[in-house]
C-alpha cells in the first residue's frame, strides 16, 4: 500500500513540471486597483529577472519534496478515514502529520515572498502583489479550487 502511495506521489510530481509555475496567467487583483502584478512582470532589470529567477528555481527545488510528502498524507488520510477498522487517534495522528507538513510548506512560502520582497524597488513595490506568485502553484495542489479563467490579454504595468 505505501509503494502505490509513494508512485501515486512520483508520478504527480512528474505530472506538473516546475516550468508552470513561472507561466504568467491571468488573475483578478486583490486589490482594488487593477495595478496589481507578479514581480516578473514588473519590468525587472536583468540583474532583478536573474535573481528572480534563482529564487524561483532554489523554491521550488526546496519545496518539492515537500509537496510530494503532503500529497501522500492527504491520501493516506483518506485510506484511514474511510477504514472502519482503523482508530480514531491513528487518524488524528495523521492529520497532525499533514498539518505539520502544510506548515513547513507555508513557511518556505513566506521565506520566498519575503526574498522577492527584498530584490524589489520601492516603485515596484507599489505594484506588486504577493498572492499572485502563487496562483498557478495553489491550482497544482489537491485541495485548492480554481482560481478562475486565463486572462492572457491583461496589459502590462506601464515602465516607471
Amino acid at each position: 500500500m505505501k509503494l502505490k502511495l509513494c508512485v501515486f506521489s512520483l508520478i504527480l510530481i512528474f505530472l506538473f513540471p516546475i516550468s508552470s509555475f513561472s507561466q504568467s496567467k491571468g488573475m483578478k487583483p486583490w486589490r482594488k486597483d487593477a495595478r496589481c502584478w507578479r514581480a516578473s512582470e514588473l519590468h525587472l532589470s536583468p540583474e532583478q529577472g536573474n535573481r528572480l529567477n534563482l529564487l524561483q528555481q532554489t523554491y521550488l527545488e526546496e519545496t518539492q519534496l515537500l509537496l510530494a510528502q503532503l500529497v501522500t498524507k492527504r491520501l493516506e488520510l483518506r485510506e484511514l478515514l474511510t477504514n472502519p477498522a482503523i482508530k480514531t487517534e491513528s487518524i488524528r495522528t495523521k492529520h497532525l502529520e499533514l498539518v505539520e507538513t502544510q506548515s513547513k510548506l507555508e513557511e518556505k512560502a513566506i521565506e520566498y515572498l519575503v526574498k522577492i520582497r527584498s530584490l524589489l524597488t520601492h516603485e515596484q513595490l507599489k505594484s506588486w502583489c504577493p498572492e499572485q506568485e502563487f496562483h498557478l502553484y495553489q491550482r497544482m495542489m489537491p485541495g485548492h479550487s480554481p482560481m478562475g479563467p486565463m486572462n492572457p490579454k491583461r496589459a502590462l504595468p506601464p515602465e516607471e
